[in-house]
């Protein structure tokens, strides 16, 4: 058995209370009917609207507009669709609504039959999406000029940036030339020192002399480090001149020497393993040299400086450890890098450079393929050890 369909309201009832205006008028625009929705939106009684012109309720713009576009589109197309016009209030504000409207002949005449929606929500959106416009307009305006900006900083940047790198250079290759030429007034100073205490000297006149020898042996040593820095950074790093050599001989070697120089230090050496290395003599004891002042300026002295080399099967080391204060965690990873120190005690600030040892440190054994390490606590002391491959690369 059929279902029968839902009783639905009378056409009047449907057609006054529709979602949207209803408008019927004349071709001259008189209207012939109107629902009651299109009444309410704009404060006329049904009654009142109609025998009125349609056009009457419009704005001056929209009569304008109805004169030269709508109503000439009804009469050549017969229809229109989504017309944009302001309609007048009763109580003379604008309301703005959206038009469908249509031709028809019928037997009696002419007909306009017209549809009216409200743009409330409509234009609400097309406001909030000018606004959104807007604002990404401003957005990317700011962000443009941010752009050029950073832009400029960064040329500015990068002008400032070539202009400290031309000063560190011509700097560099000043502390070069200037390196050089000092070596030799200086060892004019030691040999004639050297000289003058072979003869018979009072005990005042040989300590003079002595003091002398020391400061001027000093001096040598600040200025080889300037001059491998110089070269370090000026040219490709520290040359070196690799032969195969026994590092524990060197050491020794080196290590006799060193006594002389630094008289307060006790000086250990310890060997593992044996062989031939590929090494440069000269730069292997310019390393012992430099981690051995290191030691006596930061170290105590009352406990050994204990050196250490040690030969494996792939590579050779040698490290310089001293008992003494630990170093900070934070120079720690700065402390190979140049002008970098610790705090030396006032007794050994003799022993002192410009702290550049380290750094030479580490590029000496950069140029010969091996690295550096430190490590250093208040219980164990500091450690710093150098590496060299037994094979090193090309």
């Amino acid at each position: 058995m059929a279902t029968e369909p839902p009783a639905l309201p009378d056409l009047q009832t449907l057609f006054d209370d529709a979602p949207c205006g209803l408008v019927v008028t004349r071709e001259d625009g008189s209207i012939l009917q109107v629902n009651r929705t299109f009444s309410n939106w704009i404060g006329f009684g049904q009654e009142e609207l109609v025998g009125r012109r349609f056009q009457d309720l419009l704005t001056m713009g929209g009569r304008i507009f109805h004169q030269t576009h709508w109503a000439p589109l009804m009469q050549m197309q017969g229809s229109v669709a989504e017309v944009k016009l302001d309609l007048r209030h009763r109580d003379q504000h604008t309301v703005t609504m959206l038009l469908n409207g249509v031709r028809r002949e019928h037997p009696s005449g002419t007909f306009y039959e017209m549809a009216l929606f409200g743009t409330t929500d409509r234009d609400k959106y097309e406001r909030e999406l000018l606004n959104a416009r807007k604002l990404a307009e401003e957005l990317l305006a700011k962000k443009t000029a941010a752009d050029a900006a950073l832009l400029d900083a960064q040329q500015e940047l990068s002008l400032a940036y070539d202009k400290a790198q031309r000063r560190a250079l011509f700097a560099e290759q000043m502390v070069a030339i200037v390196s050089h030429d000092l070596k030799n007034p200086l060892t004019a100073i030691n040999m004639a020192s050297e000289i003058l205490a072979r003869g018979e000297r009072t005990a005042k006149e040989s300590r003079l002399l002595g003091h002398i020898s020391q400061s001027s042996e000093r001096a040598q040593r600040m200025i080889a480090d300037l001059l491998d820095f110089a070269l370090a950074r000026v040219g490709k790093g520290i040359a070196i001149y690799p032969t195969m050599l026994d590092l524990h001989t060197v050491t020794r070697l080196s290590l006799d020497e060193l006594r002389v120089t630094f008289p307060t230090a006790t000086l250990v050496h310890q060997t593992f393993g044996e062989g031939a290395c590929p090494l440069d003599a000269d730069r292997i004891q310019q390393i012992i040299g430099n981690l051995i002042a290191n030691s006596v300026a930061y170290g105590d002295l009352q406990q050994p400086i204990t050196v250490t080399t040690r030969i494996d099967t792939e590579r050779a080391s040698l490290s310089v450890h001293n008992a003494g204060p630990a170093i900070p965690d934070s120079l720690l990873t700065a402390l190979f890098e140049p002008m970098t120190r610790g705090a030396a005690s006032d007794s050994n600030s003799d022993v002192r450079s410009v702290g550049l040892g380290l750094f030479i440190v580490r590029e000496i054994a950069t140029a010969h393929g091996g690295d550096v390490a430190v490590a250093s606590s208040e219980v164990a002391g500091t450690t710093f050890s150098a590496y060299f491959p037994l094979n090193p690369a090309p």
